[in-house]
């Protein structure tokens, strides 16, 4: 990562009060995920999506050069949980725009965490190069 670039942007997301039947479609949770990656300027490099049977739950994961899109879904709850973790010029928040209007959950929580900065604040560049020294 360049000294210029933007820290690796991961998001954190709870998806409350989508239908059960959105949440055990395989492949619309992969439809999902392939869409969110390109719609942020990602690149997929793989995409795979598992249901756990009929009425159960889906997990996916697209994995990125930018870093991963997943999301682990529990239709008996109406719950989604979703990992939207990407750095460089790729732009999460689009992604997360992608899965708010599949999912159509009635409330979310959204984590928002800046990667690649010290605890002490200071970005990721300025430890390696310390590290290095």
């Amino acid at each position: 990562m360049k000294a210029e670039e933007p820290h690796p942007l991961h998001l954190l997301v709870d998806f409350f009060g989508s239908s059960a039947s959105t949440l055990c479609d395989q492949a619309l949770i992969e439809r999902l995920l392939l869409e969110g990656a390109r719609c942020a300027g990602a690149t997929i490099l793989q995409c795979h999506v598992h249901s756990f049977g009929s009425g159960e739950g889906v997990t996916g994961v697209a994995l990125l050069a930018e870093s991963h899109l997943s999301i682990h879904t529990w239709p008996e709850l109406g719950f989604a949980a979703a990992d939207i973790f990407m750095c460089g010029d790729s732009q999460p928040r689009l992604a997360l725009e992608v899965l708010d209007r599949g999912l159509q959950a009635t409330h979310r929580e959204l984590r928002t965490i800046s990667r690649g900065v010290s605890p002490g604040g200071q970005p990721l560049s300025a430890c390696r190069a310390a590290i290095l020294r």
